[in-house]
């Protein structure tokens, strides 16, 4: 048998005294306050009293810090898939509001509903389901949790719900330490949970795609 449940987790706060768009760029690690949240997380899915047998992340710092806490309380390591990272952003590195005001970045908002300054939706969409199918098929039995980002968990979200992509970033339901809990029936996802289990008051949260 498959698993029962799987919960998508975002990561903590990542320490970014810039503000910048970091993407996947290497060096962006959880702040005190993320590895903070990390743990009210993985402290929220141990409540659930749900029998945890596979733990999946994403290969970014961040991600594996926030899986850390899920590995003490279930006593798994996670197995880390490149298909559930951050996608590539053509501002990484830069501070948007700085970037947006130039010109010459105009060019990179022609095409939102794609979006034509990353990554097309569709792509991200289509490499984390079939994450999200392969996690759930290899465990026998109980719940996974697999340690994701914002926009691919929200993307993901808006095509299980049968939403189109296309979104403001600044109204995503996807907050720090998150948890969207899914199952799988009849061959397709169902959405069964969303809890933001995190102390999230003051957090910096810009950095994210």
């Amino acid at each position: 048998m498959p698993a029962d449940r799987l919960h998508l987790v975002r990561h903590g706060e990542v320490h970014n005294p810039r503000r910048v768009l970091y993407g996947r760029l290497p060096g962006y690690r959880l702040s005190a306050a993320g590895r903070r949240m990390a743990r009210q997380a993985a402290d929220y899915v141990h409540g659930l009293e749900r029998p945890i047998t596979a733990l999946v992340c994403s290969p970014l710092e961040r991600t594996r810090e926030s899986a850390e806490p899920f590995t003490e309380l279930f006593g798994i390591e996670p197995v880390v898939d490149d298909r559930l990272i951050e996608p590539t952003n053509v501002f990484e590195g830069r501070r948007m509001r700085r970037a947006l005001l130039n010109p010459l970045n105009w060019r990179h908002l022609r095409q939102p509903s794609r979006p034509s300054w990353g990554e097309p939706y569709a792509e991200v969409i289509a490499r984390m389901d079939a994450a999200m199918t392969d996690a759930w098929s290899r465990a026998e039995s109980g719940d996974v949790v697999v340690v994701s980002h914002q926009l691919p968990i929200w993307v993901t979200h808006l095509a299980i719900a049968g939403e189109p992509a296309k979104h403001d970033p600044r109204k995503r339901r996807c907050a720090l330490s998150s948890v969207t809990s899914f199952e799988h029936r009849d061959d397709h996802w169902v959405e069964v949970g969303y809890a933001e289990p995190a102390v999230t008051s003051g957090a910096v949260d810009v950095g994210a795609v």
